[in-house]
């Protein structure tokens, strides 16, 4: 027989042992905490290292089949300088994007102490995920991968080995703009090559033999072109994602006015929120290497929730900052 939502959520409440914690290990402490995060997948380990290697190989044939062999000597240090510093900003994005953490949440803190402790009022419930023994926040997935639950979890990415959610969501869009970039700048600089060694003699035109020069630029242009175009892709979605405040693994079966308050917040406010700070905006989108410790803030009222499967329980309306 069908439950209606309603329904199942009084089955839920009728049934307290649900967050009975006899499996529940206590978190340990943060002092005990390490700042490394790194996920052990054979998988997302493999991509990872594709991808540099990627890297590396579009900024050998730019250097040294096109710019080094030019005559054009401002040419040269105007697009090596251009393409390296765009692979160097690329490559630490994606170094950022695959070491931070997303937004973990602690492991085993579905303790009966910690349940009693939040002094929820009658007809209010929490819930938690049963693979990590955690309680669940509202926009909390559980990666089946990175084996826990992550806020505001929008995919895990196996180009950079990690989920992508709210802590390192700025690195990922980072790490996409810029290499939907250097892709751009690798497919104009190969078109100008191919005139230019159409116009001249081919043997002069590179340090290499006119075949092996060929093949290293349609390579090179395949892989650009694929990049760009995925690259792109996934920018515009993520910069979508932020301005509507929306994730790919966030769905909303119960949001009619009747069920959740819904979150006035502007997108100037999400913006802020993906980027860490409502001063100097711009710079701190390009200061991905050297950042001030991460604050997470909503400027707005929110529905703070609970959810289980596809239901979601309005418990309190509330301001709320945090750090991290």
């Amino acid at each position: 027989m069908m439950l209606t939502p309603v329904h199942r959520f009084r089955d839920i409440e009728r049934k307290p042992e649900y967050l009975q914690p006899e499996k529940c290990v206590p978190p340990p402490s943060r002092a005990s905490l390490g700042t490394m995060w790194f996920i052990r997948d054979g998988c997302g380990i493999a991509c990872a290292v594709v991808t540099w290697m990627l890297v590396f190989y579009a900024d050998f044939v730019v250097l040294l089949v096109m710019l080094v062999p030019s005559r054009d000597y401002v040419y040269s240090v105007i697009n090596g300088t251009l393409f390296n510093t765009l692979a160097f900003l690329a490559l630490a994005s994606h170094f950022r994007a695959m070491l931070t953490d997303p937004g973990a949440v602690p492991k085993g803190n579905a303790t009966k102490e910690f349940i009693e402790s939040l002094q929820l009022k009658p007809g209010q419930v929490v819930y938690k995920c049963p693979k990590c023994c955690s309680i669940k926040p509202d926009r909390a997935h559980h990666c089946s991968v990175c084996k826990r639950c992550i806020r505001k979890m929008d995919h895990h990415c196996p180009w950079v080995n990690n989920c992508v959610g709210e802590n390192n969501q700025k690195y990922f869009v980072l790490f996409t703009m810029y290499i939907a970039l250097i892709s751009l700048h690798a497919l104009i600089m190969v078109g100008f090559h191919f005139l230019y060694c159409f116009e001249e003699d081919w043997t002069k035109c590179s340090s290499f033999s006119p075949p092996t020069t060929v093949i290293l630029l349609i390579l090179l242009c395949f892989e650009a072109l694929l990049f760009l175009i995925f690259t792109s892709v996934m920018f515009g979605t993520q910069v979508h994602s932020i301005c509507t405040d929306e994730t790919a693994a966030h769905v909303y079966p119960l949001r009619r006015s009747s069920d959740v308050i819904k979150e006035h917040s502007g997108r100037w406010c999400y913006l802020q929120v993906t980027v860490r700070s409502s001063v100097h905006l711009c710079f701190c989108w390009l200061g991905f290497v050297l950042t001030v410790p991460p604050i997470r803030f909503s400027c707005c009222l929110l529905t703070v929730m609970s959810s289980v499967e596809d239901i979601r329980v309005p418990t309190v309306l509330h301001r709320h900052v945090w750090t991290s």
